[in-house]
């Protein structure tokens, strides 16, 4: 028999956006206006090869008894009645509410195997909302955005998992880190070109894709569009934004080059690999780093193109005092990559593209849970936490809910009191230990013992 999975929680955290997404479909309508959705509608997907029937239901709501809303809630009570697993979706960009609380307390009590799947993950923005998904005690969430397809793998492992059913049709190495990077080879690669006005950025991709697409000149801001373009290089597809020319907001003025910076900004949220290009006759300057901050913030995996290389007689002098800038003024992502190119007369272009598709494949990486507990016993004994007020900190477990980026939690006694340069310590040990060079690495702290250890029995 085909099991039955409905997707439920508040208006607008996109359950008919994952609906369309797991079903190949646009059957349900999707838009930010509230209560869009009102009866239940079914669909038929595929998990794993495994064949499943979606229900897609109105959003969760306290309404007067009688109501449409109210009606519409009775639909969602009658599919989750009939489901063999539950898709409990949140809005990570919220977090936690209220009402998010309330109907997982209804969901908990149905007895169905609940899987949390926390939306909208794209942005930094969703960061504090996924570690809140945890006190809703439904276990490990899934970090998801349906909107990008990203999240997806994980999503369709654990659904799987909770239905009790292994994958049909495997994959080489599904379910393994190197099946995760198998997955995402699979998709294009989405690639951010950006930087300040005329580094560039247009002749660069016209270099990439081998003609001229793109309006170049000695004009700035020619280029005012987010343009998408796609390239195969060595079997991957490599999808390339081309962006607006980013200047200090001070600068920016007139309405047009307004709408093309946030547009600029929007490519860099939604772009795996983020290229920022400098002009290698001007160097690094203040607003160049941050772009790079931006990057970082956003959790982007960052490459860094130098161009005009041709022009540059001393170049090892040039090269070292970039290293050294960029060592200082993006500390928190050591190791990022620095390709030198020429995209007038194309030459390094290979080499940034090898560049873009190895941040990618470290931005994707997951490490073993065994493997995370074996280092952090070591770096324990190395250098134990500090014992504020004459407390001794103990870090219990650690494991990596998601990539993505590499995104770790660190389960410790008192998270509030364990030091900052203590957390940097673990994050560059961790960096260095897993080869995690060049991608912003998120360290976080949960209270509790170590939330998968059996628990003792109550006398």
């Amino acid at each position: 028999m085909v099991p039955k999975i409905a997707i439920v929680g508040r208006p607008n955290v996109g359950k008919s956006t994952l609906f369309n997404r797991l079903t190949g479909t646009r059957a349900a309508l999707v838009s930010d206006l509230p209560g869009l959705t009102r009866d239940r509608k079914e669909g038929e997907a595929e998990l794993g090869g495994r064949p499943i029937t979606l229900i897609d239901t109105a959003g969760l709501e306290v309404a007067a008894k009688g109501s449409i809303a109210d009606r519409m809630r009775q639909q969602t009570e009658a599919a989750v009645a009939l489901a063999d697993l539950v898709l409990f979706v949140i809005d990570a960009r919220d977090g936690v509410t209220g009402a998010d609380e309330t109907f997982a307390r209804a969901v908990r009590a149905s007895g169905r195997p609940v899987v949390l799947v926390a939306n909208k993950c794209e942005g930094r923005a969703s960061d504090e909302g996924f570690y809140e998904a945890f006190k809703l005690g439904f276990g490990d969430p899934v970090a998801i955005s349906a909107e990008h397809g990203l999240g997806l793998a994980d999503l369709e492992r654990d659904a799987l998992a909770a239905l009790g059913m292994k994958p049909k049709v495997l994959r080489k190495g599904e379910g393994t880190a190197e099946g995760e990077a198998a997955a995402a080879y699979e998709r294009p690669l989405r690639v951010a070109i950006v930087g300040r006005p005329n580094a560039g950025k247009s002749t660069l991709v016209n270099a990439i894709l081998g003609e001229d697409r793109m309006i170049t000149g000695p004009e700035p801001g020619l280029t005012r569009d987010s343009v998408a373009s796609d390239v195969s290089w060595k079997g991957r597809t490599i999808r390339l934004f081309d962006t607006a020319g980013l200047r200090r907001k001070a600068k920016v003025t007139e309405l047009a080059e307004k709408l093309s910076t946030s547009d600029a900004v929007r490519a860099i949220r939604f772009a795996e690999v983020v290229v920022l290009l400098l002009d290698a006759e001007r160097g690094i300057e203040h607003q160049d780093l941050t772009i790079g901050d931006l990057v970082t913030e956003e959790g982007r995996a960052l490459v860094i193109a130098l161009n005009k290389w041709d022009l540059i007689e001393e170049k090892q002098k040039v090269l070292r005092e970039l290293h050294q800038k960029i060592s200082e003024g993006l500390a928190q992502v050591p190791g990022v990559a620095v390709v030198t190119i020429s995209a007038a007369s194309e030459r390094g272009i290979d080499k940034l593209l090898g560049a873009i598709v190895g941040a990618a494949e470290v931005w994707n990486r997951r490490v073993p849970t065994n493997e995370l507990n074996r280092w952090l016993e070591e770096a324990l004994s190395r250098h134990a936490p500090p014992a504020p007020s004459g407390r001794r900190l103990k870090i219990r477990y650690v494991t990596q809910p998601s990539t993505r980026p590499p995104t770790f939690v660190a389960f410790c006694s008192r998270p509030d009191a364990l030091p900052k340069s203590y957390q940097k310590y673990l994050t560059n040990s961790l960096r260095e230990t897993f080869n995690l060079p060049g991608v912003p690495i998120r360290l976080n702290l949960r209270g509790g013992d170590n939330p998968f250890a059996p628990k003792r029995r109550r006398r």
